[in-house]
């Protein structure tokens, strides 16, 4: 079997609840290699909790299973730095580096396919941009050669030109390794570029399919407010 064709990710009877008020129920999903999955849904419907799902951080009901070829990079949504923090990006990339046991030439190529430039990786890591941090947030999660990568919204807190190029760069990564790409976002234009495939969370709703599902009437119950406020040129 070709491995486009075989299953990277398999999702059963998912469940998850926190002090007794259910966040996700029964979802069930899988992905074949090379799959990117856009994750939509309204604030609190469950994004972060069913990547931290499937990384094994929190307790859940049901069975999430990783082919055994499966090497998971997580880029999370937030990571708070003082601007003060002596530690410049190359010295954050040497330290994990150190701890995974990775040559240091996995990590100037790493940096170089992110384009990450010399003078930044002499940055304080407090000093870099919204976008830079990203990519920094990226390369971080490169090391150790994953096949998957899971990303909580990279794109938040940045600017629509910043947001075109991170995904330009996922999209290249996954073009150039054949990464499998696991995303929240709650852009839909983005969605429509990049996604093979979306999965749309409610709390206990949810829909899983190629990007065909995203009908009107869908994202009217997903989102649970007009669709005015999702309008899209592909409607």
């Amino acid at each position: 079997m070709n491995q486009n064709e075989r299953k990277i990710l398999e999702v059963r009877n998912l469940s998850v609840n926190f002090d007794g008020k259910t966040i996700i129920q029964n979802l069930n999903l899988h992905l074949e290699y090379g799959d990117n999955l856009a994750i939509i849904g309204p604030n609190g419907a469950g994004k972060t909790v069913f990547l931290k799902a499937l990384l094994g951080l929190i307790s859940y009901a049901g069975e999430v299973h990783w082919d055994l070829q499966a090497r998971v990079g997580y880029v999370p949504q937030k990571v708070e730095v003082d601007i003060h923090l002596p530690m410049t990006l190359e010295n954050l990339l040497d330290a994990k580096a150190q701890v995974m046991k990775i040559p240091s030439a996995e990590t100037q190529e790493v940096a170089e396919l992110v384009t990450l430039t010399p003078d930044l990786l002499k940055t304080p890591i407090g000093h870099l941009s919204g976008g830079q941090f990203q990519k920094a947030l990226i390369c971080l999660a490169l090391l150790g050669k994953p096949n998957v990568l899971l990303l909580d919204e990279p794109t938040a807190s940045l600017d629509q030109l910043a947001e075109e190029h991170i995904f330009e760069l996922i999209q290249m990564l996954q073009e150039k390794q054949g990464i499998t790409v696991l995303s929240v976002s709650h852009d839909l234009h983005i969605v429509y570029r990049y996604a093979s495939k979306v999965l749309c969370l409610n709390r206990e709703k949810f829909c899983f399919g190629g990007t065909e599902v995203l009908t009107a009437e869908l994202l009217e119950r997903v989102y649970g407010t007009p669709l005015k406020h999702y309008e899209h040129k592909h409607f």
